[in-house]
């Protein structure tokens, strides 16, 4: 399957979040841009660092209109760890068979380790702005909040 690219309809779908409630992409959009990360996996070195950059800009994203969501194949449970060790204030949705991933074609990295790729969606389901960075983990955050900065930007001009 071809990566969801900028300009594409974001893919629907149903995950369970750290508490194991069922996330439905759809119900995120409409009310606000959802920035969606998918990573590799749990307190790993450079998960967690990119976790804690989002969790920082955390008020940010809600000032500029977004929800934050992460996506890994960890279970339910180790999301529920995770965010409680991290204090992460975003859904952790656990995705265990891959099927979200390869429904975005979130490809991995040297063929072996799940890629790290954020896609910043807008209220209306439109990908725009796409970044793929396994080695710049808080490289995601600067670029997910420029982008919604900027969906927020021409909104208001356009008002």
């Amino acid at each position: 399957m071809p990566p969801v690219g900028v300009g594409d309809l974001a893919p629907d779908f149903t995950l369970p979040d750290q508490t194991g409630t069922p996330v439905h992409l759809r119900d995120l959009l409409g009310r606000t841009n959802v920035v969606l990360y998918f990573y590799p996996k749990d307190q790993t070195p450079g998960c967690t660092l990119e976790a804690r950059a989002f969790r920082d800009s955390y008020a940010g994203f809600a000032d500029a209109g977004a929800e934050v969501v992460g996506i890994s194949s960890d279970s339910v449970a180790s999301h529920r760890r995770f965010a409680a060790k991290e204090g992460l204030p975003f859904l952790l949705l656990s995705d265990r068979g891959g099927a979200v991933r390869e429904l975005y074609g979130v490809e991995k990295t040297l063929g072996i380790l799940p890629g790290r790729v954020t896609f910043v969606i807008d209220t209306t389901g439109v990908v725009r702005h796409v970044y793929s960075s396994q080695l710049r983990a808080t490289r995601h955050t600067r670029e997910a909040l420029d982008a919604v900065d900027d969906l927020r930007a021409r909104l208001e001009s356009a008002r």
